[in-house]
């Protein structure tokens, strides 16, 4: 492959705020950064070197895109994967690795890999008609999860009794039994070509309950040395398993038992591992560029307590963004403020993070509760 500091054209799926920040990581190696997404005016727009607007979903756009780089990688899950194959047939780089897209695409093959290798997860059951969900064996509560093109809490329905079954999705999906979990963990995994395996430490999140999207996130847990340890251990177990070249966010839960349970995997960068730009030695991005260059990994020690919070769009409003609070928030010690450069807004909508850092958790804590109070995105 050609020296990632030179010559070689990465090509990244989506324009996401993601692929922002991916960007201004590449451009610390002077790494030329071609981007594909179906918004004309997507947050990675005026970053890259080349901004292509198309469909990531159809496959002669992808195809073409993919022939014209080096290296292909995502920021988005919502691939054509057959295209993938296909430039990876013809020599093209891609990582994730199609067949790790198409697994994670699909939440019943997910479970089914989880349970053919042991991973811990919730008991579940795969569904493809009513008649399946209404004999079905997982007791009431329990949630039903689309197995494609679920994402931010949506393609996610509770069903309490029978009589919410009238509401149930009809598209393929999977029901799992409910967890009466403690905590929301997640590890964020890297792994390179050559097999050398990092995690980073683990995260506690609190979410949003009307959006079900990550508001809250402390780092480090001070959760029990085990428990950390047991989730960073599972992370390398399922990155090794799948051979994965890239960056693995495996989201948990700690149950009221002290059992971990695996939820879901994500094999990009992710919301859960914003705060390491701030507040690890190497950040998640930084990270995943040396893991698909097939670098030697960075240092994903904590430096600091870091707290982030999600910028989400406030209910109510719908329109070019405002950012209230921001002199107030700027004036705050240890406060980063990553904007998505999104125009418009709309309720639930991220707009951007915070990261709070100190090495005193409590007013780290303290500080972020006081950012979530004054800064709001409106209209």
């Amino acid at each position: 492959m050609k020296a990632f500091y030179g010559d070689l054209r990465l090509g990244i799926l989506g324009g996401g705020q993601l692929g922002r920040m991916l960007i201004q990581q590449a451009i610390n190696y002077n790494v030329t950064v071609k981007v594909l997404d179906p918004d004309r005016d997507a947050p990675c727009k005026k970053l890259c070197d080349e901004f292509v607007v198309g469909s990531l979903s159809d496959y002669e756009t992808v195809y073409n895109f993919g022939k014209k780089v080096d290296l292909l990688t995502i920021e988005i899950e919502k691939v054509n994967v057959d295209a993938l194959e296909q430039l990876e047939r013809e020599g093209v780089a891609v990582y994730p690795q199609p067949r790790v897209i198409r697994l994670i695409q699909d939440k019943g093959l997910q479970k089914q890999f989880f349970k053919e290798n042991e991973i811990p997860t919730a008991e579940f059951q795969i569904i493809s008609s009513l008649a399946d969900l209404q004999n079905s064996h997982i007791p009431f509560p329990y949630i039903q999860k689309l197995r494609k093109d679920g994402y931010d809490g949506k393609g996610v329905y509770k069903v309490v009794d029978e009589s919410y079954l009238d509401r149930a999705f009809t598209d393929p999906s999977l029901i799992e039994r409910w967890v009466d979990f403690e905590k929301e963990i997640a590890v964020i995994v890297a792994r390179n070509e050559n097999g050398e395996c990092k995690t980073f430490p683990m995260v506690e999140m609190e979410f949003n309950p009307e959006a079900n999207l990550v508001e809250f996130l402390i780092s480090p847990s001070t959760l029990p040395f085990e428990i950390q340890q047991e989730a960073e251990e599972i992370a390398k177990d399922i990155a090794s398993k799948l051979k994965i070249v890239g960056l693995l966010a495996v989201e948990m839960f700690l149950d009221k038992h002290g059992r971990i349970l695996v939820n879901e995997l994500a094999p990009r960068p992710h919301n859960s591992g914003h705060h390491t730009i701030e507040g690890n030695v190497v950040s998640q991005f930084e990270q995943h560029l040396r893991a698909i260059f097939n670098q030697p990994l960075g240092d994903t020690n904590a430096i600091s307590n870091g707290i982030m919070i999600n910028l989400l769009g406030e209910a109510g409003y719908e329109g070019p963004a405002v950012y209230q609070g921001i002199e107030k928030a700027l004036k705050l010690p240890g406060v980063y403020i990553h904007l998505y450069g999104k125009a418009l807004t709309k309720p639930f909508r991220k707009m951007g993070h915070v990261t709070i850092v100190d090495t005193d958790r409590e007013k780290a804590i303290e500080r972020a509760r006081h950012v979530q109070n004054i800064l709001k995105v409106v209209s």
